[in-house]
This record gives structure tokens, C-alpha cells and sequence, in this order.
């Protein structure tokens, strides 16, 4: 096993040594009260927690007027929801400041607008019983769809509630894209809670996978979230990552620290500069058995536990045809981690689904939220659709 781990290293630390990747090894980590982040820009925001079903506490961040709005008075408008990444947070849709992030293009349009946090992320790294730091394998149990199915309900649940609307707009970047496919495949009901959607580099089919680093490494997901698991180390980028990085005074150091450089080089891909939050290495898992398999369904425990949870030896795929939302498919082909073919299958798949090909082909995943031309060549489209939809 530790000759595989080696291997992963490698990979990884020669990656990290090319002109792409820069000289740093580990990601830099900025983290933002994003309360503040919102007042500083000019914006009144409100925060909002959500209990979920198995006792995560969500923070949701709200902004129910524009700029130029008195802050505090909230008149019954459009809702919109929007969701971020994997190693992201509600920050990812501020990031760029009021005159690039679509949070507040949204906002100054004349739509109320929610930014979930889901379970992990620093926002929502909070339970009702169970401590991060000290139940660390029992808190960070859990997959994205363990986001979409029950973080999305309870968020949904409750801004509906809350704005007595009946529906509301959905925007999901990447992992953001997942949960909406799997919360709506296996939670049909809520194709009736969401009146449309925009999906921005949303992740679902895997059988064209572009990344062939990543694909190296979910040859052996099994083994690497196994190893983790017995280590204890399966949060990903938490505010103790550091310093739980030395590697090399480890018991095992070979083993971890390649556990430490696969899990800082699929970091350092996914995340963008402002927006690292902190995740569960099961989520990474998750996506990775279905890159091995070629494959969008549920977590795969191994045949007989398979055989027990879905009666089945292999476990079962979502089934998005039962999507019927309005939904718009944003993807680039500069995406590394999001296959064109894998887009144009997901939409002839769906009854109700267009795709929209961004025109820049070095336009990147993280760059439907991290990049100025973000807002010249996808942020205000969504903004105009939703304005015809809505206003």
C-alpha cells in the first residue's frame, strides 16, 4: 500500500513544481466574516441558521436589497438561492466585490437574495451534538449527497418559509450543480419547490472526466479514504489544517504525507484564492469512486453493504430524467473538471433542460466565480434571464 501512496505523491509533488502550479505547495487561506465582507461593500445582509434533519447548523447569508437601498426593510420579491462548491462557502459569491460578484448584481436587480453554507464549510461547521474538533470521523461522515439531500431541503424549507414564497431560483456552482441534480433526482418533490436554474460548471456525468491527474488518483479512492479514515484525517483544508500537516513526524509519514499531497493538490484545483473553506475528504471520495467507475450515483460501500442499503450489489445511479426544472447548463470547454460531452448528455437526459457553451475557451471551473470577465460573460446573462423570468 504505501508503494501506491508513493506513487500519488509523486504525482502530486511534481505537479506542484510546474510552472502551472507556482512554487507554493499548500494553498493560501483567507478567511472572511462574510457579515462584515457584506457591510464593508456597502450592502445590509442578515444570517440566517438552519437546523438540518441529522443536527448540522447551516449559516445562510441574505441580502434583500441593493446597494442603494435602506438596509433592514425587506419588500416580498424574487428569491434566489445560490450555492457554492466544493471547498467553497457563501463567499465565493461576493468574492469579487459589487461590481463583479452575482450576489450582488442579483441584489442591485431587485431580487432577495440567499447564499447557503453547506455542512463543513467554516460558515456551517457547527452541530447539535457533535463537536468538529473532537468528533471529527463522526461530523466529517458524510458525501454530497448528504449536502443535496439534506442541507438543500432545510435551506430550501426554510427561505421558503421565511419570504412565504412558494418557489424559489436556484444557482449552483460545481458541487453547488451536484446537490441540485441529486437533491431533485432523489427528492422529486422539490422540482416543485424551484421554479428554475442555472447550473455553473455543475458536476454530475463522469464518464468523459478530463482530469488525468484525478483520474490517477480515483484508481484508488477505496485505499486513500480508507487510510484517512484510520489516521483521522479526513477534513479537508478546516481551520486545523495546518496544524495537522506535518507529515513527517507521523507515525506513518510516508502514507500521510501522501495523503497530505493528493488532498492540498485537489485543493489547490478546486479551490480559488478567497474562497477556501474547509470539507469533508468522504465528499472528494464520493466524486472520486464515480470518476473511476464512470459513473453519477450513490456512495458505493462494497457489494454486501451495497446489497443490505439499496438491494442491490451495485449501487444506484441518479436519475435525472425526473428533473423537470427550467434549467440552464453554463460550462466551458477550458473546464478540467467538467467534460463538454459529459454537459450535453446531462441536458438531453433532462426533460427541460438548454446548455450554454461560455465563449472564452480558457475560461476556467473556478472562474464562474472567481474571475472579473466572470460577470461579462456569465453574471449578466443569469441576471437578464432572471429578470425576464421574474420582474
Amino acid at each position: 500500500m504505501l508503494k501506491t501512496f508513493s506513487i500519488f505523491a509523486l504525482f502530486v509533488l511534481s505537479a506542484y513544481t510546474s510552472p502551472s502550479f507556482g512554487e507554493s505547495v499548500r494553498p493560501q487561506k483567507i478567511y472572511f466574516d462574510t457579515v462584515k465582507r457584506i457591510a464593508r461593500d456597502g450592502y445590509y445582509s442578515e444570517s440566517h441558521y438552519v437546523t438540518t434533519s441529522d443536527g448540522y447548523i447551516l449559516e445562510v447569508n441574505r441580502i434583500p436589497n441593493g446597494r442603494s437601498q435602506e438596509g433592514g426593510s425587506v419588500s416580498k420579491k424574487p428569491v434566489v438561492l445560490l450555492m457554492h462548491g466544493l471547498q467553497g462557502s457563501s463567499i465565493s459569491y461576493i468574492t469579487l466585490g459589487p461590481e463583479y460578484s452575482l450576489g450582488y448584481l442579483l441584489a442591485d436587480a431587485g431580487f432577495d437574495v440567499w447564499m447557503g453554507n453547506s455542512r463543513g464549510a467554516l460558515n456551517s461547521r457547527n452541530h447539535v451534538s457533535l463537536d468538529p474538533d473532537r468528533d471529527i470521523l463522526k461530523f466529517f461522515d458524510y458525501t454530497f449527497e448528504d449536502v443535496a439531500t439534506k442541507d438543500l431541503p432545510a435551506i430550501i424549507d426554510y427561505i421558503l418559509g421565511e419570504t412565504k414564497q412558494e418557489k424559489l431560483h436556484y444557482v449552483g456552482h460545481s458541487q453547488g450543480g451536484t446537490a441540485f441534480l441529486v437533491l431533485n433526482s432523489v427528492l422529486p418533490e422539490y422540482n416543485d419547490k424551484i421554479s428554475a436554474a442555472d447550473l455553473l460548471a455543475g458536476v454530475g456525468y463522469m464518464r468523459h472526466f478530463p482530469n488525468v491527474m484525478l483520474k490517477a488518483f480515483a484508481i484508488s479512492t477505496n485505499v486513500i479514504f480508507n487510510f484517512a479514515v484510520r489516521i483521522g484525517n479526513i477534513e479537508i483544508l478546516g481551520p486545523n489544517s495546518d496544524e495537522n500537516s506535518n507529515c513527517k513526524n507521523s507515525d506513518d509519514p510516508e502514507a500521510e504525507c501522501a495523503i497530505q499531497s493528493i488532498s492540498d493538490y485537489m485543493s489547490q484545483l478546486l479551490a480559488s484564492h478567497e474562497m477556501i473553506a474547509g470539507a469533508s475528504l468522504k465528499q472528494y471520495a464520493h466524486y472520486g469512486q464515480n470518476i473511476r467507475d464512470r459513473s453519477f450515483r450513490r456512495w458505493n460501500y462494497g457489494a454486501i453493504k451495497n446489497l443490505a442499503k439499496y438491494g442491490n450489489i451495485n449501487p444506484p445511479s441518479y436519475d435525472i430524467r425526473r428533473i423537470s426544472i427550467n434549467t440552464i447548463m453554463h460550462y466551458t470547454v477550458g473546464d478540467d473538471l467538467l467534460h463538454e460531452r459529459d454537459v450535453l448528455n446531462m441536458a438531453k437526459d433532462m426533460p427541460n433542460c438548454e446548455v450554454r457553451r461560455v465563449a472564452k475557451d480558457s475560461f476556467s471551473h473556478t472562474d464562474f466565480v472567481g474571475a472579473n470577465d466572470s460577470r461579462a460573460l456569465v453574471s449578466d446573462f443569469v441576471v437578464e434571464r432572471l429578470k425576464k423570468l421574474y420582474l
